[in-house]
């Protein structure tokens, strides 16, 4: 070591100390003196310095085992050091590269590299007499370990394959035992010198000399190994042959191995006994002068991963009956899938070479989880193909039956399009060819905005683009003749998407066929309204009443463009209605279908109509059976038969968690589901959206409320005439109060009633709907006997409230509003008088005004309490409105006196301002 000049370590145990920081310079001449603190080394020295470290620490382990100095092993002694085996291997591999100085037995060799490669070794074999002596020209090399991975051998170290390595060992060491330094055969072992001596000498080195005398003693001949396959009953016999020039040897008969000119052979044994070893690995059994193969998944075995090796070292010959054995594998396969004339898809799916009658028991096979499948003709399909467990999947989601697998051509439904196309892309099977027809239609549906679809020019104005494209997905489908479920979340429209949609349809095609709306009673009126509001040139009726009234309804039906009815009267009228061909149904509310064993399941999903379509906000409640009745009903057999499903889809899904199996039900009803949240679309939405739903009064509602109104209108006229009008207001109020409770809830003031509400029936289906989809709602009404009518029927479902009225503590109010702007309970019930005003609730983002007040700006008020600074979302805003009641007159005359009454007031003198305005005339309208 050293800086201009090398210097030799005189005592490596001293350098070691100082180098590890002793802080002692050890002083190597006048012009260098070694400083650990100012010198350094290079990476690939310090590998060195630590395994002299590491001597140093064996030996002071050794001193610490053995008292007796006398017997200590010495590893550092001055500047030799004592390496283990291992460490001189390490040392070894941190001398490439360089030049050595290295003694051998007391001789020194300067510019000594380290090679990683074969030893240029060269033998030489003659005879002696009786003998045959084999000799190592050149010295014999030095072990520098005890395996020889090392060698010195002709001024190099040598570092050689682990091939030359092992095969030379025995050798080397025969050399380093014989005195002479040769290696003697007798005679009796010529056979063995020409099979094993001399094959395995030519793997050591090429330079292996034979003398000249021994020319004709040997027979040299390059091996030609033969292996002839018989295919025997369901067995398989191979017979081997190797043959060197002009002799044929059977490896299993010792007696064939001498040439008869006496001469013994030179046999290739490692590449006999490679040969023999590769059917000993793959379980062929010893029979006679062969093999013989009884094991099938054996046999497989070989043929898949053996034979191309055998055919690498022998040549190979199959009999007749052996060459009809092939093995399937990952290639082979063949399927096309076309969109017929009659809109059906016709697939088929073969296996080149094989008889599609055995494809069933093939996937038979594949289900039972088989490694693979024997052929009639002893052939083998691998099961572990990727393609065909591809296939094997896609068969299964489409329920194609095992009978029908082998059929030449299988009908499907078209509904299937759009999951295969996704499948072939998605799994990359690129072996099934499609149609154009097919490929056009899935480009239809996958490219809705590029179909050549004009909104409706009355309505383009009106629309958002959400809802354009909603109605395109509409129109996409219905050109494709797939139903879909609009299932948007509620109050983005979806009635005004499918108006859109039978605007077109109507304005587009001259065949009059009516379109069908069923949807719930409470709604039912407000289709209407919405109809005449965006598309008053559609011809629309409504289905309702008693049988009588309903009969003469329907001689119309034919007229109409839009036919409207609830579920409970298809029920009821389902005979008829079987007997109409309907361009197009829409159900409204569609989960009301969701238990597929219920009459309104059934009663729709018996009706005749070209194209179906759902509308719900919720199409999963609470389980995967109800997104199953609803696909039953707008493309029937699609997702197979209820108890298929819930074996493919439902099962695996829920109680399994199986994510592929969820994976493919999304594969499968995703192109037929649209849906957007508010969230989604928040840049195509106002900060508030209001829409007001005319809900029809129950039968035992209506009727109380007619009677009520005719006694009414008799006390009205005959205050009037008794003290003249503008004194009869007062009258008129408290009429109109009791008219707006009935329309509310007959029960509010009239003891064991049981007819019922329809508003409180079309607010039980809000609130299902809206807190399925983590809506959070005001409820405000002037009625506290209303509020809490809401609050039993909430405390019934177990929903989550709060009860705000005039007799509410300002201090329990302070901790209510916060409570829930926190996140506590789902609904607030408010009083329009004690909460319309001073509280902010931002933390609801939907407000219902179960009934409607005088005053506009007074609900305006009460919206604000959710609608107002620090609301994040859109709030939505619904008014109940009972049909053909004083509440649809008033809201009326609300929005003609509306520049009235938009001055903010305070409610007690809200209806008699609004009185007021009123004419005489138009109070007697209002009882008409």
């Amino acid at each position: 070591m050293g800086e201009d000049k090398q210097y030799v370590v005189k005592n490596i145990k001293e350098f070691l100390i100082c180098y590890n920081k002793s802080f002692r310079p050890i002083e190597f001449g006048k012009k260098f003196t070694y400083n650990p603190c100012l010198h350094s080394f290079r990476d690939e020295d310090l590998n060195i310095i630590e395994i002299f470290k590491e001597a140093g620490e064996l030996q002071s382990l050794a001193g610490a085992a053995n008292t007796y100095k006398s017997n200590q092993v010495k590893f550092l002694s001055g500047k030799k050091a004592y390496f283990t085996d291992s460490m001189i291997k390490r040392l070894l591999k941190c001398l490439y590269n360089r030049d050595l100085s290295v003694v051998i037995k007391g001789e020194t060799f300067t510019n000594v590299h380290i090679e990683k490669e074969s030893m240029p070794l060269e033998f030489n074999i003659n005879r002696e007499d009786n003998k045959f002596i084999l000799e190592q020209k050149n010295n014999i090399p030095v072990s520098l370990t005890s395996d020889g991975e090392f060698f010195f051998y002709e001024g190099k170290i040598y570092e050689p394959p682990v091939t030359q390595r092992d095969t030379y060992m025995p050798f080397y060491n025969r050399f380093k035992d014989e005195k002479n330094g040769c290696i003697e055969f007798y005679e009796e072992e010529k056979d063995d010198v020409a099979s094993f001596v001399l094959p395995t000498l030519n793997k050591i080195s090429s330079k292996v000399d034979i003398d000249m005398s021994l020319k004709n003693e040997f027979y040299v001949k390059e091996l030609k190994a033969a292996v002839y396959f018989e295919k025997k009953s369901e067995n398989v016999e191979a017979l081997i042959t190797f043959k060197y020039g002009d002799i044929e040897i059977n490896p299993f008969n010792s007696n064939e191995n001498k040439s008869q000119e006496g001469r013994a052979l030179i046999r290739d044994m490692d590449k006999e006994m490679s040969i023999i070893n590769q059917f000993n690995e793959f379980g062929f059994i010893r029979r006679d002068n062969g093999f013989e193969m009884l094991d099938e998944e054996k046999l497989l075995e070989f043929l898949v991963s053996g034979l191309e090796k055998l055919q690498q070292m022998a040549d190979v010959y199959y009999s007749e009956e052996f060459k009809k054995i092939s093995v399937h594998g990952n290639t082979g396969y063949k399927s096309n899938i076309r969109l017929n004339k009659d809109n059906l898809l016709e697939f088929n799916f073969g296996i080149e070479g094989v008889d599609n009658i055995e494809l069933k028991n093939i996937f038979a096979s594949l289900r039972e989880k088989r490694k693979y499948h024997r052929l009639k003709n002893g052939s083998f399909v691998l099961l572990d193909s990727n393609n065909l467990l591809k296939v094997a999947e896609m068969i299964e989601y489409l329920n194609i039956k095992d009978k029908d697998i082998s059929k030449n051509k299988i009908l499907l439904s078209k509904y299937n399009a759009l999951y295969i196309e996704e499948k072939l892309k998605r799994e990359q099977m690129d072996f099934v060819d499609t149609n154009k027809k097919f490929k056009e239609l899935v480009y239809d549906l996958k490219n809705t905005n590029e179909l050549k679809v004009i909104v409706p020019s009355s309505l383009d104005s009106i629309m958002r683009d959400y809802q354009k494209t909603g109605f395109k997905w509409l129109k996409t489908l219905a050109k494709c003749g797939f139903g879909g479920i609009l299932a948007d979340e509620m109050g983005l429209g979806k009635t005004l998407q499918a108006i859109a949609f039978i605007l077109s349809e109507v304005e587009e095609n001259d065949i009059k066929q009516p379109t069908l709306v069923v949807c719930p009673t409470s709604v039912v009126y407000n289709w209407k309204d919405e109809i005449e509001k965006f598309a008053p040139s559609l011809n629309c009726i409504v289905i309702s009443g008693n049988i009588r009234q309903r009969e003469e309804q329907k001689q119309n039906i034919g007229d109409n463009d839009v036919v409207i009815t609830s579920y409970s009267l298809i029920r009821r009228d389902l005979e008829e209605y079987k007997k109409i061909q309907f361009r197009y149904c829409f159900l409204d509310e569609a989960q009301f279908i969701k238990n597929f064993n219920s009459q309104n399941s059934a009663a729709v999903k018996s009706l005749n109509a070209l194209g179906r379509f759902a509308l719900t906000g919720t199409p999963i409640e609470n389980s995967l059976t109800e997104l199953w009745s609803i696909f039953d009903f707008i493309m029937p057999g699609y997702m197979l038969n209820h108890s298929a499903f819930s074996k493919k889809y439902e099962a695996p899904i829920v109680k399994d968690g199986n994510a592929n199996a969820l994976k493919e039900l999304n594969n499968h009803v995703k192109p037929f589901i649209l849906r957007r949240t508010k969230v989604e679309v928040a840049k195509d939405l106002p900060p508030k959206i209001e829409h007001r739903i005319s809900v029809e009064m129950t039968e035992e509602q209506k009727k109380i409320y007619l009677a009520y109104l005719k006694d009414a209108k008799g006390e009205l006229e005959e205050d009037v005439r008794e003290k003249g009008f503008n004194k009869s207001k007062f009258k008129v109020l408290s009429i109109l109060t009791r008219l707006r409770q009935i329309c509310c809830d007959p029960s509010t003031f009239i003891e064991n009633y049981n007819g019922g509400s329809g508003k409180m029936e079309a607010l039980d289906e809000i609130l299902v709907n809206s807190l399925e989809e983590g809506h959070r709602i005001l409820i405000f009404s002037q009625f506290t006997r209303v509020l809490k009518n809401i609050a039993s029927r909430l405390d019934t479902k177990d929903i989550n409230y709060m009860y705000l009225d005039g007799s509410t503590k300002s201090e329990k109010r302070v901790k209510m509003v916060k409570d829930f702007n926190e996140g506590e309970s789902q609904v607030f019930l408010i009083s329009l008088k004690a909460g319309g005003t001073g509280i902010n609730l931002t933390g609801a983002d939907m407000v219902i005004h179960f009934d409607p007040w005088w005053n506009p700006a007074v609900e305006a008020q009460a919206t604000d309490r959710a609608h107002r600074i620090g609301q994040k979302k859109t709030v939505e805003v619904i008014k109940l409105i009972a049909r053909g009641t004083i509440e649809e007159k008033i809201f009326k005359l609300q929005q003609k006196k509306k520049e009235v009454t938009d001055s903010v007031i305070n409610d007690e003198t809200g209806a008699e301002l609004f009185l007021s305005q009123m004419s005489q005339n138009d109070i007697e309208d209002l009882f008409v």
